[in-house]
Formats: C-alpha cells, structure tokens, sequence
C-alpha cells in the first residue's frame, strides 16, 4: 500500500516555475514607490536650484536645503529597501550637489 502525502504538503505549480504572486505584488510595491520617491527628490532639487539670492532669504534657502536632503535621504532609504545599496548612479543622475549629501541623515533642532 502506497501512502500519498497531504495535498497542503505539496509544492505548488506556482512555486516550481517561480512565480509568486504575492513576490511579484511586493515588487511591484516596491518599484512604484521608489518611483515616487525619486519624483520628489526631482521636485526638491529642482527648487533648490530655483532659488536666487535676490529674490529670496537665506532662510529659505536652509528650508530648501533640508527639504532636499530629506527627499534624498528617505529615496536612498527606499533604494536600499529595493536592493540597490550603491548610491553614486543616483547621485550622478539626479546631480546631487554635495551640500545636500553632507546633510543626509542630519537631525534638526
């Protein structure tokens, strides 16, 4: 007599040729996110490149800066969270100035 393991005990089909549907939803996840982390790290250099010393303060200028940093900061967070540990493609393709990396990280009073 031959005894036929649970069905629960099985390997399904989906993971024998790899794939996961609940991997690839996380994935997915994980993309659309650092899409839109990066389109802020877009929006805040953009302003900080924006601003003139005539028109504005240098309060506003520091303000612009820290908004900077922490959009960096947090997609170098998210770019890790993805895999992707080296952060000198990012930097060189989004031209992070490096007044923005030496504040990366920094806590503010």
């Amino acid at each position: 007599m031959s005894v036929r393991p649970p069905q629960s005990f099985r390997q399904s089909e989906q993971d024998r040729n790899g794939f996961n549907v609940l991997e690839y939803e996380l994935m997915s996840e994980r993309a659309d996110s650092l899409g839109r982390h990066g389109l802020k790290v877009e929006a805040a250099l953009a302003a900080l490149k924006a601003w003139t010393p005539d028109g504005q303060s240098a309060e506003d200028r520091e303000k612009l800066l820290n908004e900077a940093s922490d959009a960096v900061w947090a997609f170098f967070i998210q770019r890790e969270i993805c895999g992707l540990r080296n952060n000198r493609d990012a930097i060189q393709r989004y031209g992070i100035p490096n007044e923005v990396i030496a504040r990366l990280g920094a806590m503010r009073k």
